[in-house]
C-alpha cells in the first residue's frame, strides 16, 4: 500500500493556501514531487477586515497576500477564489444555528466538509484537477485494489485526522496531505519553510475561530441572536442566578457562570444542560458530567460503512485523547457505549471512530446518557 501523495504519475494539483506555513510547505512539497501545482486562496468573507487580524488566520487580506508571496517563491500559478457566500451559509450560519439550538458545533470540521472538500473540490474537478492539496497532518493510504483509508498523521502531536473524519471515499480519492508522513516538530517545518525562502516561516499558528475577529464567541452570538435573560438553576430546579442567553454556554463549562451562591460542598459547578426552549442553563457537580453512552446522527464513513457492532477508539474533540467504545449503526444512527465514563460530552460535537490509526468515520452527537450517581 502507498500514501496517496506518492502516486506514480504526476497529477494536476490544486493547493489550498491559507497564508500559513503548513499549507505553503505542503504546496512546495507537492511541486517538488513533480506534480503540476496551482495555488488557490479561498476568500471566505465578503468583508475580510471583519475576520481576525494579526497574521494569525486564514481569511484576512494579509493572509491572501502571504499565500500569493509563497506561491511566487514556489513558482506556481496562484488565484483567489471567492467562496464567501458558501462559507457564510454552510459554516457561519450553521455555527449560529447550532448554538441557538443548545448544541456545540465545530466550525473547522464543517469547513473541511462543506468548503475545502465539497465546494473547492467540486470546482477543482470541474476544471480538470486531479487532487486538492492541503496542509493538514493526516495520511491517505491507497491499497493495491484501489481502496483508500484515512489514517492519523505519523506525529500524533500534530495529527488533524479528527477534523477530516467527515471525508467520504470519493473525497479521499482526490485528497493530498504532503505533511502527513512528517515525523518532525513544528519548528522543523518552520525551518524547512525558511530554507525554501517562504516568508511565512515565522508566522504564528492560528487556534481561534477565523470568523470571530476578537475571539469573543459569546459576544458574536449575542450580536446575531440578541440577548435573552434566563435562569441558571441547579439539578433540583432551584434558581441560582441569571444569564443573558443560553447560547453563550457549553456543556462542561466552568468559568463565566457568575453564580453568587456557592455550592453546598464548596466545589466548582459546571454546565450540565442547556435548554433553548425555556432559555435555562442547568449547573451541577463535575461528577454529573460523566457520560456512559451517546447517540450520534448524520454518520459519514471514510470508506465502506461498518456492519454490526464493533470495538473502536473514539475522539470527541479536535485536541482530545482517545477512549475505548463499542459502536453500532442502528436505523441510521450511531449508538455508542463507552468502556469507561467520559466527561463533558456535548450535543453538536463530532465523534470520530478509529480502528488503530485508521479513521472509520464521523457522526454528530445528538444525545448523551449520563452515568447514574455513585456508579464508577
Amino acid at each position: 500500500m502507498t500514501d496517496t501523495p506518492q502516486r506514480s504519475r504526476p497529477l494536476r494539483v490544486l493547493a489550498a493556501m491559507s497564508g500559513g506555513v503548513d499549507s505553503a510547505v505542503a504546496a512546495a512539497r507537492a511541486a517538488e514531487a513533480g506534480h503540476d501545482v496551482t495555488g488557490v486562496h479561498l476568500a471566505l468573507s465578503a468583508n475580510p477586515q471583519s475576520f481576525r487580524t494579526g497574521a494569525r488566520g486564514c481569511c484576512t487580506i494579509e493572509d491572501s497576500r502571504d499565500a500569493r508571496r509563497a506561491a511566487d517563491v514556489i513558482g506556481i500559478p496562484f488565484y483567489v477564489w471567492d467562496l464567501a457566500d458558501r462559507f457564510r451559509e454552510d459554516v457561519v450560519e450553521d455555527f449560529v444555528a447550532e448554538y441557538e439550538a443548545g448544541r456545540t458545533p465545530n466550525p473547522c470540521l464543517r469547513c473541511n466538509e462543506k468548503i475545502k472538500f465539497a465546494a473547492l473540490l467540486d470546482k477543482a474537478l470541474a476544471l480538470g484537477f486531479d487532487a486538492v492539496c492541503t496542509g493538514h497532518y493526516a495520511k491517505v493510504i491507497t491499497h493495491e485494489d484501489g481502496t483508500r483509508e484515512l489514517h492519523r498523521a505519523s506525529d500524533m502531536a500534530k495529527d488533524q485526522s479528527y477534523v477530516l473524519g467527515v471525508l467520504d471515499d470519493r473525497q479521499l480519492a482526490h485528497a493530498m496531505f504532503p505533511l502527513g508522513d512528517t515525523v518532525t516538530t513544528k519548528d522543523e517545518i518552520r525551518a524547512e519553510a525558511e530554507r525554501r525562502g517562504l516568508a511565512v516561516a515565522k508566522k504564528p499558528d492560528s487556534h481561534d475561530i477565523c470568523f470571530i475577529a476578537d475571539g469573543d464567541t459569546q459576544g458574536f452570538l449575542a450580536d446575531r441572536l440578541g440577548k435573552a435573560e434566563g435562569d441558571i438553576v441547579d439539578e433540583s430546579g432551584a434558581k441560582l442566578g441569571t444569564h443573558e442567553g443560553a447560547f453563550g454556554f457549553t456543556i462542561g463549562q466552568r468559568k463565566g457562570l457568575r453564580i453568587g451562591t456557592p455550592a453546598p460542598d464548596g466545589k466548582p459547578r459546571y454546565v450540565l444542560d442547556i435548554s433553548p426552549v425555556d432559555n435555562t442553563v442547568t449547573v451541577g457537580p463535575a461528577s454529573a458530567l460523566d457520560v456512559s453512552a451517546l447517540t450520534a446522527v448524520k454518520p459519514r464513513w471514510c470508506g465502506v460503512a461498518p456492519t454490526g457492532p464493533g470495538t473502536y477508539t473514539a475522539q470527541l474533540r479536535a485536541h482530545g485523547g482517545e477512549t475505548e467504545v463499542t459502536a453500532e449503526l442502528i436505523d441510521g444512527s450511531l449508538e455508542v457505549t463507552f468502556s469507561e465514563p467520559v466527561r463533558g460530552v456535548a450535543p453538536g460535537q463530532a465523534i470520530v471512530l478509529y480502528d488503530g490509526t485508521r479513521v472509520v468515520g464521523s457522526a454528530t452527537i445528538a444525545s448523551t446518557k449520563r452515568t447514574p450517581a455513585g456508579v464508577a
